[in-house]
């Protein structure tokens, strides 16, 4: 059996994976969940659709998994310099809604966005609201061993305490500490990598969330929060934690510093990251405005399993540049394979039994699977796994009813929901939307149809079918339908 190899941003490098169950069956997997403040953008997504992979893959190598997800529903402000809003409180203003409903709301969208995408639960949800007291309890432990100190806004972490702050920064450290000392620092703070801990609610105003502490009353910090849940849930150290490569710099950081201040270690084993989805050469962003939501492709005629594919076409460590062009040549690339193993479910397999045996067929299945494993546990390459998948549909040795086991059998990790679109058990998804654009050009042709201009009606045919739709003409009218 091939190693699972996994890149680790700890070490920099690719590592065999052995997990830390002695008897080496289950694996403890957290992966960093939603701030409920707002929908979740398509870049968000990306990392989830990682993270999917690797469980999927994990599973496939014949671990069990026991896979925590976090819901940040408190204490995520607007900078990363402990400064800014509390973005859920923030998002309550926005929309006139208790923080408590916002979280509820946005934590329901973000739930059905993984389902749209065949993202698979985790074992279990936590809120960081559900562990308050496990919360301030390892402040308490922290400040007990001399790693706190206290400002006017709050409780800190103090980085100087420290030797090997930063180990997830690799050979960036100087670049990384430079940088943060241009940030602008709260009052009082030592150091500018120095962490809140404990903010205390602003004098005069009473926040809709906050709880009473032996500092004062305010709410936890958003580094502390993914501690006490990781932990609680999974022990410390665990097997795996991940995140997008936005958060190496700072809050995994700082979550590994208050892991090595309290209990001795690096929280987890195995941090991975994945990189960035690209909109027109800058990284997908609330903050900037530009961003694309799930439901933002849905209502533009595409399926959120095309989106998966996208995804599935690049590494997790490379950066995707997205373009509603890709999207729509991997939903294309999707239909066909779709149509392809949608023909090999319907071959009758009697004729096979009639037909010469094919020479060492069971070998190339064996050797296919092999090949498949071995792409996977290179750390997560599923384009080499896809492009595999291609050869299986093409090679010329195996029987119809081998290529769609086989197929099936790699859809386990490739979540495309194969078995179902073949077996026509999965209807068009409900909230699939004919684009405008494609609107506006059927009733141009239409009116062009009926003034007998068949040439033109037969370009904007052309135009229709390159944004994704097929027109046919029939007694009653025309139907129309994905390509």
């Amino acid at each position: 059996m091939t190693d699972l190899k996994l890149y680790n941003t700890l070490t920099r490098q690719k590592e065999n994976f052995k997990p830390l169950d002695k008897k080496g069956q289950e694996v403890g997997l957290y992966t960093c969940g939603p701030t409920v403040y707002d929908v979740a953008h398509i870049g968000n997504l990306r990392s989830y659709l990682f993270e999917d992979i690797l469980k999927r893959v994990l599973l496939y190598n014949g671990f069990k998994v026991k896979h925590i997800m976090n819901i940040t529903d408190v204490g995520h402000l607007t900078s990363d310099a402990d400064t800014g809003e509390d973005k859920l409180e923030k998002g309550a203003k926005r929309e006139n809604k208790s923080v408590w409903e916002i979280a509820e709301f946005y934590t329901k969208a973000f739930k059905k966005d993984l389902l749209l995408l065949n993202i698979e639960k985790p074992t279990k949800w936590i809120k960081a609201t559900e562990t308050i007291k496990e919360q301030i309890a390892l402040i308490a432990l922290l400040e007990s061993k001399g790693y706190t100190y206290s400002i006017g806004d709050g409780v800190y972490f103090d980085t100087s305490r420290l030797k090997n702050y930063g180990v997830l920064w690799g050979n960036k450290k100087e670049v990384v500490l430079e940088a943060g000392k241009r940030i602008e620092i709260v009052e009082g703070k030592k150091k500018p990598t120095d962490f809140a801990l404990w903010k205390l609610s602003p004098k005069n105003e009473k926040r809709q969330m906050e709880w009473p502490s032996p500092w004062g009353v305010g709410f936890p910090g958003w580094h502390t929060e993914c501690v006490v849940m990781a932990e609680k849930e999974l022990g410390s150290p665990f097997d795996i934690h991940c995140g997008g490569i936005d958060h190496i710099q700072v809050h995994h950081t700082n979550e590994i510093a208050q892991a090595q201040g309290a209990f001795d270690n690096n929280l987890a084993n195995f941090w991975m990251h994945g990189e960035f989805l690209d909109l027109g050469g800058e990284k997908m962003s609330k903050s900037t405005g530009g961003f694309i939501t799930l439901q933002t492709l849905i209502e533009k005629g595409y399926t959120p399993l095309s989106y998966r594919y996208l995804c599935l076409q690049a590494h997790y460590r490379t950066k995707l540049n997205f373009s509603f062009e890709a999207l729509h040549a991997a939903e294309s690339g999707l239909n066909n394979l779709i149509k392809k193993v949608k023909d090999l479910q319907q071959t009758n397999p009697l004729k096979e039994k009639k037909a010469p045996q094919k020479a060492n067929n069971s070998v190339v299945v064996s050797s296919f699977k092999g090949k498949f494993l071995e792409a996977l546990n290179d750390d997560l390459n599923t384009p080499q796994a896809l492009a595999l998948l291609f050869k299986v549909l093409e090679d010329k040795t195996l029987f119809p009813t081998q290529k769609y086991a086989l197929t099936l059998y790699f859809d386990q990790v490739f979540g495309l929901k194969l078995k179902e679109f073949t077996e026509k058990k999965i209807k068009e998804n409900k909230e699939t939307k004919i684009p405008l654009k494609v609107k506006e050009l059927l009733e141009k042709r239409e009116a062009l149809r009926k003034a007998k201009q068949f040439t033109q009606a037969d370009v904007l045919r052309e135009q229709i079918e390159a944004l994704g739709w097929l027109v046919e003409d029939t007694t009653d009218g025309f139907s129309l339908k994905r390509k």
